[in-house]
């Protein structure tokens, strides 16, 4: 089974390079991407992904709104956070918490370690 996931950030080039890298190098399905946290949450109402990356500050309605109103939805979601901030400084925050936080800029080493050991997901299925 392939893994879906929705990408989320405010710059096109961000989304454009993070889809092919799930694509080309996790065999995971972009199936839908959004610029900011309301359509972001438009977006996981259609589409149910297995997982959504979330950027953490865009305009409008940031990567934390979205969070909280993915969760309200479905508690059980995966939600990764994608910070330029401290880690342990989005970990703080009140209210919701993602399934996991990577820093910006991300490399394939620390993408796959949360994939595959926090998150528990299975890249080897077909």
């Amino acid at each position: 089974m392939t893994i879906s996931a929705l990408v989320v950030d405010d710059e096109e080039n961000i989304v454009r390079m993070f889809s092919e890298l799930l694509k080309d190098v996790y065999k995971i399905n972009v199936v839908g991407v959004a610029k900011n946290g309301k359509d972001a949450v438009e977006q996981f109402k259609k589409l149910r992904p297995d997982i959504t990356f979330l950027d953490v500050k865009m305009p409008e309605f940031d990567g934390y709104y979205a969070l909280k109103e993915i969760r309200q939805i479905d508690e059980s979601a995966l939600i990764v956070l994608i910070t330029g901030d401290v880690i342990e400084d989005v970990k703080k925050i009140p209210g919701p918490k993602p399934s996991a936080v990577i820093n910006k800029p991300y490399n394939v080493p620390t993408l796959m370690n949360v994939l595959k050991n926090e998150l528990k997901l299975d890249l080897n299925s077909d």
